[in-house]
């Protein structure tokens, strides 16, 4: 099994997303010990917005259809997912590799891929409330390509300290109740 672990918050050690994403590697690490992990931290070594250049490198989708399990750190910035992250999902958003359009509307090529979300927010949105642009963004998108995406969330992380360790406790609750 391949493993996909991508990182896109700025605020290292301090992240919460962070802290989730690794893990959930562990958890699938403790229940497949062989599989192999490639990691891609796009705060350290962010991708160039797309462009015309950069679009026509496959390597970010290749790798990304490569993995068997893909799990994604992404905290909520301004009430959606950081820059540095909409640049990767610019790059795995390929027609005729992860989605493509028929005459009975779009199909996802991407499935029987695992997505795995790990979601923090400094304050409480539901999927529902009109200011959340991360969980109903990214549900989205892997629908498009096919995946049905799980989630693990740490909300409140803002609120003060005592309600930043509950975040994060609730969050790791979430990653041990995944399958493995």
């Amino acid at each position: 099994m391949t493993i996909l672990h991508i990182d896109s918050s700025i605020t290292g050690d301090d992240s919460v997303s962070r802290k989730l994403t690794a893990a959930t590697v562990e958890r699938l690490l403790a229940a497949d010990p062989s599989a192999t992990i490639v990691r891609r931290d796009l705060a350290a070594e962010p991708l160039d917005h797309i462009s015309l250049a950069a679009f026509a490198d496959t390597s970010v989708v290749d790798e990304f259809l490569a993995a068997d399990t893909v799990v994604i750190g992404a905290p909520m910035y301004n009430f959606s997912v950081p820059s540095q992250l909409k640049a990767w999902i610019d790059r795995v958003s390929v027609a005729g590799k992860t989605f493509r359009y028929t005459d009975s509307g779009p199909e996802g090529l991407a499935k029987g891929k695992r997505v795995i979300i790990a979601v923090s927010r400094g304050g409480f949105y539901a999927i529902e409330h009109a200011w959340e642009h991360v969980e109903s963004y990214l549900t989205g998108l892997f629908n498009f390509f096919g995946i049905e995406p799980e989630f693990v969330h740490a909300d409140g992380v803002n609120y003060g300290p005592e309600q930043r360790e509950a975040g994060i406790e609730k969050g790791l609750a979430e990653v041990e109740a995944l399958a493995a």
